[in-house]
């Protein structure tokens, strides 16, 4: 059960949402990716995976080569202070390269969708700061905050097949978390709770 649980908990990392999410609009609402072209969809969903998922994972790398955290895991929740800043800002960074050095505005579904990532990513930091939470269930439960809205905003009803499918598949992630004894219960339901008021906030005030 353990090895069900790592992979699971690798294969939906919430540095990997950000990149679930806009396939998943590429596929299923592609205007929300406006104003790219659905041509140029696959080069930008690899741009995001490798700025928000590969670019903060060799950072995590190199805190654990410089034996700034112990484990990727980051069991304790101290050491995960300072990757969690650094990613925090490599997303703010990216989001506001984009806003200034293209085309793209607060207008444009895209930029509004990765803002409200943003917000996650710095909730999740500024918690850490406090106390620890299950950062699988922010980044799962702030993407079904997210298409619950996006659901409502677009009456499409494959979004609202996928949120529930979604909500399903958190569950599976918040037992895998539970399994590998790296969260209690606690802190993988307030990562829940924090992740769809935080993501449903952001599409209220975005969308």
């Amino acid at each position: 059960m353990n090895a069900l649980a790592r992979v699971i908990s690798f294969v939906f990392h919430p540095l990997l949402m950000a990149t679930y999410l806009f396939a998943l609009m590429a596929w299923v609402f592609p205007s929300a990716l406006a104003p790219i072209n659905a041509e140029g969809h696959r080069t930008f969903i690899l741009l995001i995976f490798v700025v928000t998922f590969l670019l903060p994972a060799f950072n995590i790398g190199l805190f654990k080569a410089l034996g700034t955290i112990q484990s990727f895991a980051m069991v304790e929740r101290k050491e995960r202070i300072i990757p969690f800043i650094f990613i925090s800002t490599i997303y703010c960074i990216i989001t506001y390269l984009l806003y200034t050095k293209t085309k793209m505005d607060l207008h444009d579904n895209f930029l509004r969708l990765m803002i409200v990532i943003d917000m996650l990513v710095l909730v999740s930091t500024i918690l850490t700061f406090f106390f620890k939470v299950s950062v699988h269930s922010i980044g799962i439960w702030g993407l079904v905050g997210m298409l619950i809205l996006l659901t409502k905003v677009t009456a499409l009803n494959s979004l609202l097949y996928i949120s529930l499918g979604l909500i399903v598949l958190a569950g599976i992630i918040m037992s895998a978390r539970l399994q590998l004894g790296v969260h209690t219960s606690r802190e993988v339901m307030w990562g829940s709770i924090v992740g769809l008021v935080t993501g449903v906030t952001g599409m209220l005030v975005l969308f």
